[in-house]
């Protein structure tokens, strides 16, 4: 699945042209990251690069080697050896989110994939991106609003 995120998102180094490592979103490392920076909002980026799957899965915790779940990464990177993912699977989408530019024009299916990111997170999604360009763009809550 990395492969086909990657290149259906042209996910490569733009100095080198290698591949990039991709996967499906984390959870996991989102929340320590949230938990780290005092993130009250985020963007997520390349909504479109998930049309057409039949279904798409979100990382929700990590089985650690003693069999213990964590849902937040662990702060030493040895911690990271032997985790295993544990995915939570949901229903994909046929139809195109890309150049989207409201909620309003997202399929039912993308929109419960962002409102279980946020629950997951604790956080809003305050913008989507649906294609390469900037104007393709959703901005639910504008960053510099006040």
């Amino acid at each position: 699945m990395g492969d086909h995120l990657g290149t259906k998102g042209h996910e490569f180094g733009a100095t080198t042209g290698r591949k990039r490592r991709c996967g499906w979103f984390d959870a996991v490392a989102m929340r320590r990251a949230i938990q780290i920076n005092s993130v009250t909002g985020f963007c997520l980026t390349k909504l479109d690069v998930l049309d057409g799957l039949r279904e798409i899965k979100i990382c929700t915790g990590y089985q650690m080697p003693d069999g213990s779940i964590a849902e937040v990464s662990p702060m030493a990177a040895d911690a990271f050896e032997n985790v295993t993912p544990i995915f939570e699977t949901m229903p994909g989408w046929s139809e195109t989110t890309f150049g989207a530019k409201t909620l309003a024009e997202l399929p039912q299916t993308a929109l419960d994939y962002i409102k279980r990111i946020e629950e997951l997170t604790g956080v809003p999604v305050d913008i989507i991106s649906t294609g390469p360009d900037r104007n393709e763009t959703i901005i639910k809550v504008h960053p510099f609003s006040a």
